[in-house]
């Protein structure tokens, strides 16, 4: 006979990523159960041990807080207004609200990453890949509609920016100040446009 669940796997996960995300993969297996509200064996015949579920919950992160944060900026269309709003969004997100000084649960597993899981690199990867595609798209907008210098190189842009936002995250979640954030940002662009 099938063991049947008595919980709901997605909101368990909801849960994890919580956890995670404001403590990272330091929690300890007790906080997770603490948290999840589930015994050790119902977590570990579900999930597998607790990297697995923190890779699941840092892969379902990725997948519902950042992809449609990168979606949005690739269908933007409007080039350094449309970056200038990501960031906007970005500094807003990380400095007020529900989730403030959490930071970026992708960056912040960047930040404590050691290279040693292939699982949570995969997921570190594809994030960063994402971004910065949707960093090349509005770039290219831009390019199109006459707001880039002429010598900006478009793919190295794209990382730097990511590089930005993940400077962003971190230094939000160590209590930097919301207005010094948008002034870097604002700096950075700025330095993308041609001169007057």
């Amino acid at each position: 006979m099938p063991d049947v669940k008595h919980f709901d796997p997605d909101a368990v996960l909801d849960r994890a990523v919580r956890l995670f995300w404001r403590r990272g993969g330091a929690a300890g297996i007790a906080e997770v159960v603490a948290e999840t509200g589930l015994s050790r064996s119902s977590l570990y015949a579900t999930f597998g041990g607790k990297r697995d579920l923190y890779v699941a919950a840092l892969r379902r992160y990725a997948d519902r807080w950042s992809r449609p944060v990168f979606d949005r900026l690739a269908a933007d269309g409007r080039g350094l207004p449309g970056i200038a709003a990501f960031f906007d969004g970005l500094v807003t997100a990380r400095c007020s609200g529900e989730y403030a000084r959490w930071g970026c649960m992708v960056s912040n597993a960047h930040a404590a990453q050691d290279g040693s899981d292939a699982d949570e690199r995969e997921v570190l990867d594809a994030h960063h890949e994402a971004l910065c595609t949707a960093m090349r798209t509005a770039l290219l907008a831009a390019r199109e509609h006459g707001q880039l210098r002429a010598d900006v190189d478009v793919r190295s842009t794209a990382q730097m920016l990511a590089l930005l936002a993940y400077g962003v995250n971190l230094r939000s979640r160590a209590g930097a100040d919301p207005g010094e954030l948008a002034g870097t940002v604002d700096a950075a662009l700025r330095s993308l446009s041609p001169l007057p």
